[in-house]
């Protein structure tokens, strides 16, 4: 796996510049260049503090399969349906079938 390639690749899809990264993340343009040309390797640390902006996951980082990238509605609903009890979480399911149709 290419980590450096995967991390632009997705940058690019959510169309967050690398400057954009750097501000959002406190790491340098010139380290972040490095990691996705594939000239440095991030630490955990660092990788923490991209995946955050890029809106993913660890786990979606290090997956090799196809990509799914959420857009920003998408993961505030998912954060949304987190919160919700059993009962008000079936309720938006049920409802979410009914306006799909």
């Amino acid at each position: 796996m290419d980590l450096g390639k995967r991390i632009m690749d997705i940058r690019k899809a959510k169309n967050i510049t690398r400057y954009r990264l750097t501000q959002l993340t406190g790491i340098s343009g010139h380290h972040i260049k490095g990691i996705e040309e594939g000239t440095r390797q991030p630490t955990i640390e660092t990788l923490k503090k991209m995946i955050v902006p890029l809106g993913i996951t660890l786990a979606e980082l290090f997956n090799e399969g196809e990509a799914s990238y959420l857009s920003e509605k998408e993961r505030q609903l998912i954060e949304n349906f987190r919160t919700l009890s059993d009962e008000k979480g079936n309720a938006l399911l049920s409802m979410s079938e009914t306006l799909k149709k």
